[in-house]
């Protein structure tokens, strides 16, 4: 759990990294996997009947089955393998949503969604009638239970949320909304794309009918994500996308579908990806998450007592630090976000500025844009020190005094 295990550090000497809710560094041992499938198992996978292609095969399933266990989930059938938590929730709300939405039904949608949980319903609200209706949070970025309920109808169907939100970073209490939500006979849809990364997640102790989350976020590659869902409701959706490996049986006119998981993966899979993620899993399970929420949790804690105390910097959401899970979104008076994230990178400090992908929680804010900075296992107190140095003269370098 240190800089050593990541090569991007030794490229870029004296880089700080802290924009991981974006997208984080991949460790050595996960390049490794990967590097070892394309040079010594790549081939096609599912359909070959030769050895290679079985190899490709079982590194693409085996990657399945610790997916499956990463996230305690009932069967692989209900583990599909997509390009991103983006596709996955896109796959949810075009593939479950067009099939079982009228004009007369409700999709909830929680006000702090990245876009990603919400454009596809709005794409799905225009096109089946059904209504787009938001459940607002307080400004520490919570949700009450009562709120929860008191928002639900006889006709919302199904409500969206992550787990951690990307701005906030405040942790929902999703198996208690799911309880509210199946006792409503609406379904949850989450997003776990800042969760699954930091916390144990435990899909049928929560009760979530979906689970999104990305790879790249978790210290795999880009371009694999996955797809949790109950297997009944995958076995009632039609597919998402069609053509090979999706299929069991084609004529001129009709097809037979393959069953779960497959008749949601269609086309050459990424192998590679599915191998780098189980090496991920692999890499985080050797830490183990009491070591991993101790050591952001520190560091967040640490960033966050000082940054209350450098005038002119106002943080996003709770006063808590252990509230953040090592997410921490702030703004400087008088300095757009975009400025100071050019002198954070002036000084080789990577944050984030903008709306995170989040405008409608923005607008709800009052405020246009943020920046924000995001711990991982790279990070170090001396990370930290350079961060509060910089922010301690973002002011100062924009003219301002004092």
């Amino acid at each position: 759990m240190n800089k050593q295990d990541f090569p991007v550090f030794a490229a870029n000497p004296g880089l700080v990294y802290l924009d991981s809710a974006a997208t984080a560094q991949k460790p050595q041992s996960v390049m490794d996997a990967v590097q070892h499938y394309y040079a010594a198992e790549n081939a096609n996978p599912m359909r070959g009947l030769y050895g290679l292609s079985v190899k490709a095969t079982d590194a693409y399933e085996n990657a399945r089955e610790a997916v499956r266990n990463f996230i305690h989930a009932g069967s692989r059938k209900e583990i599909i393998f997509t390009r991103n938590a983006t596709e996955s929730l896109n796959l949810v709300a075009y593939s479950w949503g067009m099939q079982n939405l009228c004009g007369s039904d409700e999709i909830l949608i929680a006000v702090s969604e990245h876009h990603s949980n919400l454009v596809p319903w709005q794409i799905v609200s225009q096109r089946t009638g059904a209504k787009l209706r938001f459940l607002e949070c307080d400004k520490s970025g919570s949700f009450s239970e009562e709120s929860l309920k008191n928002a639900l109808t006889m006709h919302t169907k199904i409500f969206a949320i992550a787990q951690i939100s990307n701005v906030f970073g405040a942790l929902n209490p999703i198996g208690t909304f799911a309880e509210i939500c199946h006792n409503n006979g609406t379904l949850i849809v989450c997003d776990g794309t800042q969760s699954v990364p930091h916390i144990p997640v435990d899909v049928q102790a929560i009760q979530v009918d979906f689970l999104a989350f990305s790879g790249h976020k978790m210290y795999a590659p880009m371009g694999i994500g996955v797809l949790y869902g109950r297997r009944e409701l995958l076995e009632s959706m039609p597919p998402f996308l069609s053509g090979g490996e999706m299929i069991e049986y084609v004529q001129r006119e009709s097809a037979v579908y393959a069953e779960l998981p497959h008749k949601f993966e269609a086309g050459t899979v990424n192998v590679g990806g599915a191998v780098g993620l189980h090496a991920a899993i692999g890499f985080i399970n050797g830490i183990g998450f009491d070591r991993i929420q101790q050591h952001e949790n520190r560091l967040a804690t640490l960033a966050f007592a000082q940054m209350r105390d450098i005038p002119g910097v106002q943080i996003i959401g709770s006063s808590d630090a252990a509230a953040h899970h090592g997410i921490i979104t702030f703004t400087v008076d008088g300095v757009h976000p975009h400025d100071i994230a050019a002198i954070f990178d002036a000084d080789g400090i990577a944050i984030r500025a903008g709306h995170h992908c989040a405008q409608p929680l923005h607008q709800f804010l009052g405020v246009p844009s943020t920046v924000r900075m995001s711990i991982g296992l790279y990070n170090d107190e001396q990370d930290i020190d350079r961060f509060i140095s910089t922010l301690k003269t973002v002011r100062r370098r924009m003219g301002y005094a004092g």
